[in-house]
């Protein structure tokens, strides 16, 4: 057995157990059917697809060796992550949204554009993990290979463009996030004719969280985008391994981000588990922008 086959089969069980519950806790709360649970439903889904698509990987990659098996595993594989990352841009448009029309973020509009942004989502990723499957691979043409086979070279720089134009629009909108907490601190001290020390802790938390959000998603996924495109398929293939097992944490991490740092998710979890509530956790709507 290769190691790395085996990490990443480990990777994608965690995956796949971790986002099962945030699954499994949004669809049996009632409570949790806002806009933007919705979108953490989203993208537990496609994490959890993710997960199942890697421990599908290693087992018909060692008991059944087929062409046609590896093709339908890589397309569900893109399929899942492209899914995965559309779902965290819908999210920070949501939250950017929520912060910059928060008079009018609680209407149908917004569930109808929640609603539209995800139909876009699926359907661009559905298109982007058929590719391979519709002739879109270098089974027959060794030469195309790229360095994730049976994928071609065009293919994967396609799939690597996405990702940088993706993260250059989420980079943008966080920016600009911060600039309107940063405004909305100030003129709350303005009113309050000084800047409170609680004011100045909130902001900078916030701030903070954006950046590790942000620095997360790029840190797991900019490595193996980037090898993508400079690599070469002689290379070994320990290089490509190396890069995509931490794109594969992002997928382990965003629950933990998105999902159980939530109170009224850890507040479900309680009454899915314990059948109790903790009357410390009181449920309240609470706006994306509560990060």
């Amino acid at each position: 057995l290769n190691p790395w086959d085996v990490m990443l089969c480990v990777s994608g069980t965690a995956i796949a157990c971790e986002n099962a519950l945030v699954v499994a806790i949004i669809c049996y709360s009632p409570a949790l059917r806002t806009p933007m649970f919705v979108l953490v439903g989203s993208l537990a889904t496609a994490d959890l697809l993710a997960g199942l698509g890697l421990i599908l990987n290693f087992v018909f990659q060692y008991v059944i060796r087929s062409e046609t098996v590896s093709l339908l595993t890589v397309g569900f594989l893109v399929a899942s992550f492209a899914a995965s990352v559309s779902s965290l841009l819908a999210i920070t448009v949501d939250r950017y949204l929520s912060l910059y029309n928060a008079l009018t973020y609680y209407s149908e509009r917004t569930v109808l554009c929640i609603h539209t942004m995800l139909a876009g989502a699926w359907g661009v990723s559905l298109c982007l993990g058929l590719l391979p499957v519709l002739g879109w691979n270098c089974l027959h043409d060794r030469a195309a290979c790229s360095v994730v086979r049976p994928l071609t070279k065009s293919n994967v720089t396609l799939l690597s463009a996405s990702f940088f134009l993706i993260f250059l629009i989420m980079l943008h909108l966080y920016i600009e996030i911060c600039k309107i907490v940063c405004r909305h601190a100030h003129q709350i001290a303005l009113q309050q004719h000084f800047l409170t020390a609680s004011h100045y802790v909130a902001t900078k938390k916030g701030v903070s969280t954006l950046a590790i959000i942000l620095g997360t998603f790029g840190a797991s996924w900019l490595p193996f985008a980037i090898y993508c495109v400079v690599g070469d398929p002689d290379y070994p293939s320990v290089y490509t391994y190396a890069t995509l097992l931490p794109a594969t944490y992002n997928s382990m991490i965003n629950p933990i981000i998105y999902a159980y740092r939530n109170q009224e998710i850890q507040r479900s979890m309680w009454v899915l588990f314990c059948g109790c509530c903790q009357a410390k956790v009181p449920f309240r709507s609470r706006s994306p922008s509560d990060v």
